[in-house]
């Protein structure tokens, strides 16, 4: 799978303002009867989304830096999560220092898929098409994850990640399903349409 139809063409090299502040706004933008909360841990990336622990064993491992772009680094994460009968929807921004944030095109290339686990959860992620942004690379990535409970058994759910990188800031929303569940799944161009609303926010 080439995954160079998950990296935008419209990438505008001229600084954009982020008032991070904004990002409480989006929680307007979430599905009606859901239940929205503020509270997003400060070191929030899509690895930690997936419920993979820092000391993740990723295969081949430079992909690793694609769903956690502070990579270490000094980073302060602010957003809104919501949950309801479609699943779990999260916007969240990411200030990094030092920065930037950049997407680098030859690394994206050649993790077309890729594998994460910390022995309790594994995820196997692929890159998908993600949204068009003016003046942001961007990224989508699905990961189908698997995580070992007490019980011996399985649970397992899917989450749709999108990210755009920002300069110093990095802007990502996900959409977590369960497979099995009855109840119908929002699609995952909501979450592709989140980041784009989410990105006007916090550029206004």
């Amino acid at each position: 799978m080439s995954s160079w139809p998950s990296i935008s063409p419209r990438l505008n090299r001229l600084a954009t303002a982020v008032n991070p502040a904004n990002i409480k706004r989006v929680g307007r933008e979430l599905p009606s009867g859901y239940e929205v909360s503020s509270g997003i841990p400060s070191g929030a990336s899509p690895r930690v989304i997936w419920g993979l622990a820092p000391d993740v064993v990723t295969k081949p491992p430079q992909c690793g830096t694609l769903a956690d772009p502070g990579n270490g680094r000094d980073q302060s994460a602010q957003g809104v999560s919501g949950s309801g009968a479609g699943g779990i929807v999260d916007a969240v921004v990411v200030a990094l220092t030092p920065g930037p944030a950049g997407l680098d095109a030859n690394l994206a290339a050649s993790c077309g898929q890729w594998t994460m686990s910390d022995g309790h959860t594994t995820a196997r992620i692929r890159l998908t098409a993600p949204p068009r942004i003016d003046g942001a690379e961007t990224l989508g990535m699905v990961a189908d994850v698997k995580t070992s409970v007490e019980s011996g058994t399985e649970i397992d759910s899917r989450t749709y990640a999108f990210i755009a990188y920002l300069g110093d800031y990095y802007a990502f929303t996900t959409l977590t399903t369960d497979p099995g569940s009855v109840l119908p799944a929002l699609p995952p161009q909501f979450a592709a349409d989140l980041l784009v609303k989410t990105v006007s926010t916090l550029r206004s």
